[in-house]
């Protein structure tokens, strides 16, 4: 290894100092070390404080520059080199230095927080991360799903919610939901968490972004959607959409307010309550929607028409988030 090391850093000093970085904490993790030397490693490495934060083990190591645990020091900065325990997740391993990464500190990121995962799941058991996919995978027997239940706290019932981005999380029933795009799936007995979590992910696709391009609201509840579930098996990456989702396309980008309005409309009550959600007035509203049903080639304000706009609303959500 020396003598590869030798002539990589002759021809390229960036490869030879990733393959110095990947032999030592091959060597830590071979040795089974533990949580301090791999932070060390890290530090003396790239020549700057590195520190290993995990708010859910109770866990905060600092070293110094030098090789020594330093743990008098204030809140990372956002501006550090860092990168998380697990994708999503947030920062867990910092290098006290502003980026961007070069090669050394990238290469000393990805094997130091591998080196520190392993360690971890050793000395501390899984992370509750960890145990929440436990418990949101069929695949998993039901055994171990009801021990990563229990080691989350969780009593008889709960449910999942699917967060934008892909991430997940398991509440209780009396657990405030996120308030970012969000699909929520019914509250069940902790061993059928998979069914909520399948649910989830559903009522995901039927959750606008909430701004001008998706209007909508941003947090669905999968056992409000009823017979609209069986539209997301109908719509994949690929599906073409139907001409009535052409024409609130059409529609859209043509009149810049038309998209709002329909969804004003297709999600109240009456007229008269979509005006107020668009803060306009009723008669406004009526110009407005003698314009978007020319734009659109049918009425949205009879009953048969609505229905056909809800319809159309669905199905466009479920191809922007396929």
């Amino acid at each position: 290894m020396e003598d590869l090391v030798g002539r990589l850093s002759a021809l390229d000093p960036d490869a030879g100092a990733a393959i110095k970085v990947i032999a030592y904490f091959d060597r830590l993790v071979e040795g089974r070390a533990g949580l301090e030397p791999i932070v060390r490693g890290a530090a003396v490495l790239t020549g700057c404080p590195a520190r290993l934060v995990d708010d859910e083990r109770g866990v905060s190591v600092r070293v110094d520059a030098k090789g020594v645990v330093d743990p008098d020091a204030g809140p990372p900065d956002p501006a550090w080199l860092s990168a998380p325990l697990h994708p999503g997740g947030p920062p867990a391993l910092w290098l006290e230095r502003a980026g961007p990464a070069g090669p050394v500190e990238a290469m000393v990121l990805e094997r130091a927080l591998s080196a520190a995962r392993g360690a971890l799941a050793r000395t501390r058991g899984p992370a509750p991360a960890d145990d929440v996919a436990a418990v949101l995978d069929a695949a998993v027997d039901e055994r171990s799903r009801l021990r990563a239940a229990r080691r989350l706290g969780l009593g008889a019932t709960a449910r999942a919610v699917a967060v934008d981005g892909g991430r997940a999380k398991v509440l209780t029933a009396d657990q405030e939901v996120p308030s970012t795009r969000a699909g929520v799936g019914p509250t069940v007995p902790v061993a059928d968490l998979p069914s909520s979590w399948a649910a989830a992910r559903t009522a995901l696709r039927f959750a606008a972004e909430g701004d001008e391009q998706d209007p909508g609201p941003s947090v669905v509840h999968a056992d409000e959607l009823g017979g609209l579930a069986v539209l997301a098996a109908t719509v994949g990456p690929g599906s073409e959409p139907i001409s009535d989702v052409r024409d609130l396309e059409r529609a859209r980008s043509t009149a810049p307010w038309a998209l709002a309005t329909l969804v004003a409309v297709a999600t109240t009550a009456s007229l008269r309550t979509a005006a107020t959600t668009l803060v306009v007035h009723h008669s406004t509203l009526q110009d407005r929607l003698a314009h978007v049903e020319e734009l659109l080639g049918w009425s949205v304000r009879d009953p048969a028409g609505k229905l056909r706009l809800q319809l159309a609303v669905a199905l466009r959500r479920l191809h922007q988030h396929p």
